[in-house]
């Protein structure tokens, strides 16, 4: 087997072992208000907001007027619906 043989048969066992690419669990909530609960080093954050983007290593959050960030998936511990929103004023 030349080396372009040998990498393409790897490439396809490994697209094998991987299997389908799986949805991710971001893309349901996009456009909701959520409670993203947060790792920052030890201690844990509720953040609350509208998801408005779920890309390859992060998610875009709008916090406030304006204010979007970029949060890496690994630090998200649990996403919840934000019930604070559907409570009556």
């Amino acid at each position: 087997m030349t080396g372009d043989n040998v990498r393409d048969s790897l490439s396809r066992q490994d697209e094998f072992l991987r299997g389908p690419r799986m949805e991710s669990a971001f893309k349901t909530w996009i456009g909701q208000p959520v409670v993203l609960q947060v790792a920052l080093g030890d201690i844990k954050v509720p953040l609350r907001g509208k998801l408005l983007k779920d890309g390859p290593e992060t998610v875009r959050m709008r916090i406030g007027e304006g204010w979007d960030v970029d949060i890496y998936k690994a630090m998200i511990l649990a996403v919840e619906e934000d019930s604070m929103t559907s409570l009556p004023a």
